[in-house]
């Protein structure tokens, strides 16, 4: 617990957290097709930047693929003691890729892809994981929030479940996470309207 604090006081020093979400600009040199950038600090603190501004950092299988990937370089080093998710632009994660699910047809195709496969590494992660969330985080970008161990929001902060609006409801642990953060009737109203939360 010593070591979390610690780290987290060094993310702290880091400034703001408009900044925090921007830490990966300095000294890191990454490649425009680098889904999740990854940044390392003496303090402790590993800041992971989900990389999909034009986009708004929806959550395709490759950048979810990307996410368990650093995470799980995260977690087996122990220099390390937290790690940081956020994202660029004016989003932390709008939400799933719906595009990319559309190209699924039927049951067989999402059942083969297993597109829920990579959304237990952030359960799975044995540090202690925050959510830095500045912008937008919509449906399944709101449940990578809420699967996190800590969520510190900016005032611009949009949080939301709009799956109903599309004609399903959350998928990935939402209704049930919702649930234990804010009480059966706000979650029931919030997934059931798919109205925003700031």
């Amino acid at each position: 617990m010593l070591a979390f604090r610690q780290a987290c006081r060094g993310l702290t020093r880091h400034s703001s957290l408009k900044q925090a979400s921007r830490l990966q600009l300095r000294g890191f040199s990454a490649e425009a097709e680098d889904l999740v950038l990854l940044s390392r600090y003496d303090s402790g603190v590993a800041v992971l930047t989900l990389n999909r501004p034009k986009a708004l950092n929806a959550l395709s299988d490759g950048l979810m693929s990307a996410l368990a990937e650093k995470l799980e370089e995260v977690d087996g080093d122990s220099s390390l003691k937290v790690a940081v998710v956020t994202g660029t632009g004016k989003a932390f994660a709008a939400g799933a890729d719906i595009k990319e699910m559309n190209g699924r047809k039927t049951y067989s195709d999402v059942r083969n892809d297993n597109m829920l496969a990579h959304w237990t590494a952030v359960s799975s992660t044995r540090k202690p994981i925050v959510a830095a969330v500045d912008g937008f985080a919509l449906g399944g970008g709101c449940e990578l929030a809420m699967s996190c161990d800590i969520i510190i929001a900016s005032e611009a902060a949009k949080f939301g479940q709009p799956e109903i609006k599309l004609g399903t409801i959350p998928g990935v642990g939402g209704t049930q996470r919702l649930i234990r953060a804010v009480g059966k009737s706000k979650a029931m109203e919030w997934i059931l309207t798919g109205d925003m939360i700031s």
